[in-house]
């Protein structure tokens, strides 16, 4: 408990989810050492203006007021190094600094966890097959997890809640914010039924677009298998299909009720990517069988093996060495793209000279767009290529990049080709 006030003063500097915290915690033995560090003004650790102006203003008074607000409305807090933490998030690339919870956090330790995803506008076909194979593996001892949306995640988590069995919520939003309203109701079910609702947002925090694609990887990371019950083509269960993938974990998809309709294609598009055709709640249970990947796998004699959150897959033959080799290549990567970066921006605000003029031609507009998404959209500008050149390009993980990929064929700026290629529109639809 006494650390997680530093891992919360952490978030609140360089911003929730960030990856700069787990930058400085490569550094540093414990979350109350980088803080330390980090406060003290011969500090060696390059910080944006921002980020040290934040550690200026930023107290831990501060961290330890919003645990004590928190602690009044019933909310647990917990940060990385808290024994309560659910292990599975230890071993994903950027794993949340710190978690908020209401219920019961304890169902996500020790426990067989599977990840129900899938379309707010579910047919009856999808609807029945989430409820029936999510009743029977929560019968069977699983908890069942999910982003608490209307539709398929409200179905699956009630098929556990009616069985008097745990489910847990992976919220977009603070979790004590009244999102979706339709699903207010079912909150005090999933609490008494020994569930909870878990999120790396404070509390208050409005459920912002942004906000869920983020979710996304917590969600995926929480489960051994992630199920897509039903999704079209443009559908956030994609992003979370394509994280859990990226994980190591194992994607399971109902096969459509139609192959023509829009409604399933994205199930389709998964199964063809190579996803496991999911027929029975025994497809599932199978990956379980003899304590298979139970979270036991991830202690030695009590002790839980330490493993740079750098890692996207917990690898039992990682040691120290290639640790720091995974390290030291991110921290390039990172610098090659900061370097790009600044590259483009001085190009672009050089003045012109004898500049010949150019055909005004269409372009999509990318004002909303993230800086990582604008950098895609600019590699992608001189035609379609394929996934692999994208990553390439950027020093992107392939996980990461089909998250920002997809977010952009969301918003219309970027469409996919048959052989994983994307290319960019030429006009916002």
């Amino acid at each position: 408990m006494e650390q997680t006030k530093y891992w919360l003063w952490l978030s609140m500097v360089f911003g929730v989810g960030s990856r700069r915290i787990w930058e400085a915690m490569c550094i540093y033995e414990t979350a109350e050492e980088a803080y330390a560090a980090l406060t003290d003004p011969e500090c060696f650790l390059r910080l944006s203006d921002t980020e040290l102006k934040n550690t200026q203003l930023i107290g831990i008074a501060q961290a330890d007021a919003l645990m004590q607000e928190c602690e009044k409305h019933g909310i647990g807090v917990i940060g990385y190094s808290s024994e309560e933490y659910p292990p599975r998030l230890r071993h994903i690339m950027n794993p949340p600094a710190v978690l908020f919870y209401k219920g019961n956090i304890g169902c996500l330790s020790g426990t067989r966890a599977v990840t129900a995803v899938g379309t707010r506008r579910a047919s009856e076909y999808g609807l029945r097959a989430c409820a029936e194979i999510c009743g029977e593996l929560s019968g069977n001892g699983f908890t069942i997890v999910s982003g608490f949306a209307v539709g398929i995640d409200i179905t699956a988590s009630m098929a556990a809640v009616e069985r008097n069995r745990p489910t847990a919520c992976v919220m977009g939003c603070g979790v004590d914010v009244d999102y979706p309203r339709d699903n207010f109701a079912f909150r005090d079910k999933v609490i008494a039924a020994g569930g909870v609702f878990v999120s790396e947002f404070p509390p208050g925090t409005s459920p912002a677009p942004g906000n869920f694609p983020r979710r996304n990887r917590i969600l995926a990371a929480l489960s051994r298998a992630t199920i897509v019950f039903e999704a079209p083509e443009k559908s956030g269960s994609l992003i979370t299909a394509h994280l859990a993938a990226e994980q190591g974990r194992d994607v399971f998809v109902l096969p459509p009720a139609d192959i023509f309709s829009p409604s399933w294609s994205g199930n389709l598009r998964l199964l063809q990517e190579g996803a496991e055709p999911l027929y029975c709640a025994e497809d599932v249970s199978g990956l379980f069988r003899d304590g298979a990947f139970v979270d036991k796998l991830m202690y030695e004699e009590g002790e839980l093996r330490r493993i740079s959150p750098f890692t996207s897959v917990y690898n039992e033959d990682m040691n120290e060495e290639k640790v720091a080799e995974e390290l030291a290549g991110r921290v390039a990567r990172q610098k090659r793209r900061e370097r790009r970066k600044a590259e483009e921006t001085a190009a672009k605000t050089a003045p012109a000279v004898n500049a010949p003029e150019e055909k005004e031609e269409k372009a999509p507009d990318l004002s909303a767009l993230t800086d990582i998404q604008k950098q895609i959209a600019e590699i992608l500008s001189g035609g379609p290529l394929h996934a692999d050149e994208i990553a390439q390009r950027t020093g992107m993980g392939s996980g990461e990049l089909f998250c920002e990929l997809t977010e952009l064929e969301l918003s219309g700026a970027v469409r996919s080709l048959p052989g994983n290629r994307y290319e960019l529109l030429t006009e916002r639809r």
